[in-house]
This record gives C-alpha cells, structure tokens and sequence, in this order.
C-alpha cells in the first residue's frame, strides 16, 4: 500500500478547533477514490490476517470513523454500530462521559447494537489522547461486548492515547 499517497492528502490544520490544537483533515482523502479504497483494503487485510476470532461488529466512532467502519463491516460480513454524540440516535441508548484533549463530552449507543458475547472492532480516524476511544471501549463493556481491537487512520504517538486503551491498537500512519 502506498501510504505517502495516503499521508499526502491528510492536511494539517492549527488551531482547530481551538488554538493549540493541530487538526488532522482526512476529508481530502475522499477526493481520492483509489486512495480510499486502499485504505479499506488495507484495514479489511489487517483484521483478516491479525484477528483468529470471527469480527461480529465493527463500532465507528462520531463522526469520521461512520466514513469507514460501515464499508469495513460490509467488506467482512459484520454489522456496524455507531457511538454518536449524546441526543443524536434514536431508540433506547446507553451512556458515558469522556475526556478528549480539549474538553470533556458524553457519547451514546442504542442499547440492542452489541450482544453479549459479540466481538468488536472499532474504528476511527484518529487516536489522540485515547479518550472517545475509551468511552466508546466503555459503551461496549456495558453491552458485554469483546473490543478485540481498535483501528486508526492516523495515531499520534507523543500523547500515549494507546495507553488509555484496554485491547491492541493498529494505526496506519504514526504521527
């Protein structure tokens, strides 16, 4: 996989959203339809060759991991789940407060989306300080669901968010 292709058309955007904060724009990367295509290969190939067990969900996170997780469970025969922003999905939801590096936030999930037992991989395009991704790891707990693995776009690396994580992580491209 060419992932300077792929590094290329993620632009560095400062002080968004609030000064000191270096955003990472992915949204040019769907300009690029190979591009994106080779990074659904790319993570579909990883959880087939990484992960003996049979994937049964896999959980995007609010909002850029719904661009990639709804094709990586089509591509592996799974179903895919949302963790949104509190208020946003219908139905009955389950809850969890987390700290993100600027600020704290409450993330949802509708309450019959896991089963017990199911096994999850969840994705999103990037890993901070690891924490939507441990609240979202906290959502699934509650369900009684198995987090086999988180899967990032981009992962950086000098804010240790890996640490926050309870289950192996595969970033693409370390930053």
């Amino acid at each position: 996989m060419d992932l300077q292709r792929i590094n290329t058309l993620i632009r560095d955007i400062p002080d968004f959203p609030k000064p000191g904060i270096l955003f990472k724009d992915i949204f040019p990367l769907f300009q690029d339809p190979i591009a994106v295509e080779m990074v659904i290969t790319h993570i579909v190939n990883h959880i087939n060759t990484s992960i003996p067990d049979k994937v049964d969900v896999i959980v995007g996170l609010d909002a850029r991991g719904f661009l990639f997780g709804p094709l990586i469970a089509m591509r592996l025969g799974a179903a895919f789940a949302p963790v949104r922003k509190a208020g946003k999905l219908p139905g009955g939801t389950i809850q969890v407060s987390y700290i993100k590096e600027y600020g704290t936030d409450i993330f949802e999930m509708q309450d019959d989306s896991i089963k017990p037992g199911q096994n999850v991989v969840v994705i999103d395009d990037l890993i901070a300080t690891g924490g939507s991704a441990a609240g979202a790891q906290e959502l699934i707990e509650k369900l009684q669901g198995n987090v086999l693995k988180f899967i990032f776009l981009i992962e950086l690396e000098f804010l240790n968010g890996k640490d926050a994580l309870k289950a192996p992580i595969y970033s693409m491209i370390k930053a």
